[in-house]
């Protein structure tokens, strides 16, 4: 069935990785209380750290734990305990939705594999990369500051934007 794929630990590891990031995404979805949206939210993150580690990123799984699992996770408490919520959870309605995005899902998952199985596409390896041998970290700071600059900023201009947003909603709903 699997022909093109080799059961090394690497990729049972990423397999298991895999499942984990995409568990904490669908807990994230169904849950009803925000408090633990917010929780598998973090394990999004620290899952994707983990899928950058297997690629030797590590610059990028140390950024992603310290940013995203760490302080995006933390401003999203901080703005659950911010706003008000209501005590009592209001009665879920049975509906077909959540069976129809199964379907759906599967589907796609289905046409994935088999573009991947039947269009001679070959699984990328680690040893692929042009920059084998190189510093990522290094080239990570050249892309930045050098060709990146103003994406890069205007990057952290939107997020001072949203933060302000943030607040200056919160403040609204306490007058």
């Amino acid at each position: 069935m699997f022909s093109g794929i080799e059961f090394t630990g690497q990729n049972i590891a990423f397999f298991l990785i895999s499942m984990f990031v995409i568990a904490c995404g669908v807990m994230m979805l169904t849950l009803r209380k925000v408090l633990y949206m917010a929780l598998s939210v973090g394990g999004v993150f620290i899952g994707v750290a983990g899928i950058y580690i297997m690629l030797e990123a590590e610059f990028l799984a140390f950024i992603q734990i310290l940013l995203y699992a760490g302080a995006i996770t933390i401003m999203m408490l901080f703005a659950i305990m911010l706003t008000r919520h209501d005590e009592v959870e209001k009665p879920q309605r049975v509906t077909a939705h959540p069976v129809w995005a199964a379907i759906g899902a599967i589907g796609i998952g289905a046409i994935i594999l088999y573009v991947t199985k039947f269009a001679g596409l070959r699984w990328p390896s680690a040893t692929d990369s042009p920059w084998e041998g190189q510093d990522n970290v290094k080239l990570i700071g050249e892309s930045l500051f050098g060709q990146y600059v103003i994406p890069f900023e205007l990057v952290s201009l939107v997020l001072i934007v949203a933060l302000v947003g943030a607040v200056t909603l919160a403040n609204k709903e306490e007058k």
